[in-house]
């Protein structure tokens, strides 16, 4: 009944967006004698702000056409290696790399599937680009998947990172943004117990739950506070029509942008308050940037119900991965095993999602591996989006990652790791308390 009466409030309200879409034009008309005037331009800011907020957003576009090598401009093609129900394996092939000029790392790139597209790291697989040859989990909207398709949960993620692997081949890196570190660990530590040939050289994981009960945020505490029978009967919903995934059990993407919004309502609020100044002062530039960011930050996407219950109730609420007792299909989850792939953790100090100490677990649970394949950072000053967005993933968090890629990469590795030692400032490669 949730989703019913969500689509009935969006459907109710396109008379509404239409007229203020009208009125936003008319007033901003060349036209208009008056289109100059304080409060012609408020209320014009007024009605773009309106038909912003009650507007429905799809799927954004990768809009990676391009990327700078050597200071040379270089053409980039989206390209579709692997079409399964719920992802597709992207690849962004470069133009150099097609006349083969270019032998850089494999990058595997597994985006979070946690409400938001995999577009929402852009800025991530932007910075990797030019080192790179990127690859990137591109999640698919539930809702558009018919209820007769395969069923989806934290077993089959660990299924497709393993397939990936297996497709990319041995000596592939792999970056895990938030939520995926879980699933993207768990397949290390399978592929490493069987001895895998494909065994990513490097994982590395951003701000991402690998054991809650440290420095436990508002999130985790929600999954504490409830049974998963309270999530099932709150939270999972059937898909309305006349989407394709009619009746499909779901965790409905505007629920978890109500909660991500719900969690800094008065930032988001004082946000909408500065675009509403922009517009107003003619400050075109900064208008569209703040646009464009929530353009991003609310197109949404419906979850499995299957996954969504078992990642809470697994991650949140069991502790399953820290505590040895994780279960893949039928093999354990032991990261023990792991001995041979290099880690590197990445956390923020203002994350308020993914508390501090919670991703720096993973190097604490994996006693095998040798201390030089260990690596920390924790960035100050950065929240949870800006750990793969925005200036300080660009100039501080992605250049780290780089380096420890080409150290640990097994065609580089031995070139760069004296570069290693004088450039990984504020990185603990202990995995102690060093901060950066």
């Amino acid at each position: 009944m949730l989703y019913y009466l969500h689509e009935m409030a969006r459907l109710s309200m396109a008379p509404a967006r239409a007229m203020s879409e009208g009125m936003r034009f008319a007033l901003n008309s060349p036209f208009n004698p008056m289109v100059d005037t304080p409060m012609v331009r408020a209320l014009a800011s007024t009605a773009d702000i309106f038909e912003h907020l009650t507007r429905s957003y799809g799927k954004p576009h990768w809009a990676l056409d391009t990327t700078t090598i050597g200071g040379e401009e270089v053409a980039v093609e989206e390209e579709v290696l692997i079409k399964r129900t719920y992802c597709d394996l992207l690849h962004f092939k470069r133009a150099q790399q097609r006349d083969g000029q270019r032998k850089d790392p494999k990058l595997l790139i597994v985006a979070p599937l946690s409400g938001h597209y995999a577009t929402l790291v852009r800025g991530t697989v932007e910075a990797m680009l030019p080192d790179h040859d990127v690859y990137i989990t591109d999640w698919r909207d539930c809702r558009m998947i018919p209820v007769t398709q395969d069923r989806f949960n934290l077993n089959d993620y660990i299924d497709y990172l393993i397939d990936f692997l297996h497709v990319l081949g041995p000596n592939t890196h792999m970056i895990a943004v938030c939520q995926p570190s879980v699933p993207a660990l768990a397949a290390v530590s399978v592929m490493s117990a069987w001895g895998d040939n494909c065994l990513p050289a490097s994982l590395t994981m951003i701000g991402g739950p690998i054991d809650t009960r440290k420095s436990p945020t508002q999130v985790n505490k929600l999954a504490m506070e409830h049974p998963i029978e309270w999530f099932e009967r709150n939270v999972v919903v059937q898909v309305p029509p006349p989407y394709p995934g009619v009746f499909r059990k779901v965790y409905p993407g505007f629920i978890q942008l109500t909660n991500f919004i719900a969690m800094n309502y008065e930032r988001h609020l004082e946000s909408y308050g500065q675009l509403f100044d922009h517009l107003v002062q003619g400050d075109d530039e900064a208008a569209d940037k703040k646009r464009a960011f929530y353009e991003e930050y609310r197109a949404v996407m419906d979850l499995p119900a299957e996954f969504y219950l078992q990642t809470v109730e697994t991650v949140f609420q069991k502790h399953s991965l820290p505590k040895g007792e994780m279960i893949a299909r039928w093999h354990p989850v032991l990261p023990a095993h792991i001995t041979r792939t290099a880690l590197m953790c990445i956390e923020g100090e203002l994350d308020d999602i993914s508390g501090i100490g919670q991703t720096k677990a993973a190097l604490e649970i994996t006693p095998n591996l040798a201390d030089d394949k260990k690596a920390y950072m924790l960035a100050k000053g950065v929240g949870h989006y800006g750990l793969f967005n925005g200036g300080k993933w660009r100039e501080k968090i992605a250049p780290a990652i780089k380096q420890f890629i080409r150290t640990h990469d097994h065609e580089i590795g031995a070139g760069a790791k004296g570069a290693a030692k004088s450039s990984w400032q504020g990185i603990d490669r202990r995995g102690g308390n060093r901060r950066g």
